[in-house]
């Protein structure tokens, strides 16, 4: 008797460990199940996709198009070794289609002293390309295909009213990576600073858009697509933040000159100058509007020949030294002086022998200096 209720006791415990563990297993099964399910319900975008911005789609928008309009150049010199004998050397760089019979812009320093041009499209496609005009002083060229059908190409913008902060996109093939795209803004404008081959650069358009070995002929675009600048150059070996490009309406003079069968030869500016306005200007004893206040001017230039006068003597304002003294720029060819490239831009419409006016504040009276612009000054005559 008591082995049977042994016997039944043991199998009814036996039962109920089976039957409590099964039903937990499908507590927690359906517990996470249930879970799961929630998370997916309640998560954040991180799950579901939160879509595009409209700057992101902005930017995709962009880049689609403008990366078939940009090419890739490979450019090959011969050069001496030190046994003379002729050694190829390759280096890379980026342009972009302006038509779509292939004219390409790209920089002077990408295709300099080379003995063939190879521009690879963005469907991979070669070609060899044939320069047409190069403007050295402002590191432009501009080259030629012959491409079998109809191409993508990009609009140019006006580089004269680009303003401190507005977006910009570069594309090119920074080390080789072709249709690379970086964004930035418009860091600053009226920039001077020294090419590869140590010709001086004015004007320029300062980004923060990453641009590194290769981006050198790729253009930057405005967030409308257009064409504002020509990536050309950077602070240091890589990319620190500190890219630079050239003005697009200074490309512009190049196509006019070489549609209309000119040669190509920009007049330089032969004096410095320093943008100063507002309560600056006022402490200067200069209106208070501003203008250009030159700094120095080259001895033979044609400010020289004209009678432009520099700074007499130097202070500190801050960190910075500025030279005063010198005449205050206020208007070229009547157009007001209003921001730090004016002077440089007015140049860009310019050619040798034109005339330019500039309007400048000296000792409380105002004076409209004539200016027959020259050629560029060579080492000799400086």
């Amino acid at each position: 008797m008591n082995s049977r209720v042994w016997l039944m006791a043991a199998l009814l415990a036996l039962g109920f460990v089976w039957i409590t563990s099964r039903a937990n297993w499908g507590v927690r099964d359906g517990s996470l199940a249930q879970s799961q399910t929630e998370l997916l319900k309640t998560a954040p975008g991180v799950v579901r996709g939160a879509g595009l911005g409209a700057d992101e789609q902005n930017n995709i928008e962009i880049y689609k198009f403008a990366k078939l309009a940009t090419v890739y150049i490979t450019s090959t010199a011969v050069r001496r070794d030190f046994f003379y004998q002729p050694v190829a050397s390759r280096s890379l760089g980026s342009g972009f289609l302006i038509s779509d019979d292939g004219f390409i812009l790209t920089n002077y320093h990408v295709i300099s002293g080379s003995s063939r041009i190879q521009v690879t499209l963005s469907d991979q496609t070669q070609y060899n390309a044939r320069a047409l005009d190069t403007d050295r002083s402002d590191d432009l060229a501009l080259i030629k295909i012959a491409p079998k059908r109809k191409q993508s190409f990009l609009r140019l913008g006006d580089s004269d009213h680009l303003q401190v902060g507005q977006k910009v996109l570069a594309i090119g093939n920074p080390f080789g990576l072709e249709g690379t795209l970086t964004t930035g803004v418009v860091s600053s404008i009226g920039r001077a600073i020294e090419s590869e081959d140590n010709q001086k650069l004015e004007g320029m358009i300062q980004t923060d858009a990453a641009i590194n070995g290769g981006n050198s002929g790729g253009p930057l675009l405005d967030s409308s697509g257009n064409v504002i600048g020509i990536n050309t150059a950077i602070v240091g070996r890589t990319n620190l933040g500190i890219g630079f490009a050239l003005p697009i309406n200074r490309a512009k003079a190049l196509l006019s000159d070489y549609q209309a069968g000119r040669v190509t030869e920009r007049p330089k500016t032969g004096i410095t100058t320093e943008y100063v306005a507002g309560d600056l200007a006022e402490a200067l004893g200069l209106p208070r509007r501003g203008g250009l206040l030159v700094q120095g001017v080259v001895r033979g230039s044609a400010e020289d020949a004209a009678g432009v006068r520099g700074a007499r003597e130097v202070v500190d304002i801050g960190n910075v030294e500025l030279g005063i003294g010198g005449d205050l720029i206020i208007a070229v060819d009547n157009q007001p002086v209003d921001r730090e490239d004016a002077f440089v831009r007015a140049m860009a419409r310019k050619r040798v022998g034109d005339t330019i006016v500039l309007t400048i504040v000296r000792n409380g009276r105002t004076v409209n200096l004539p200016v027959r612009l020259q050629r560029a000054l060579t080492d000799e005559s400086m």
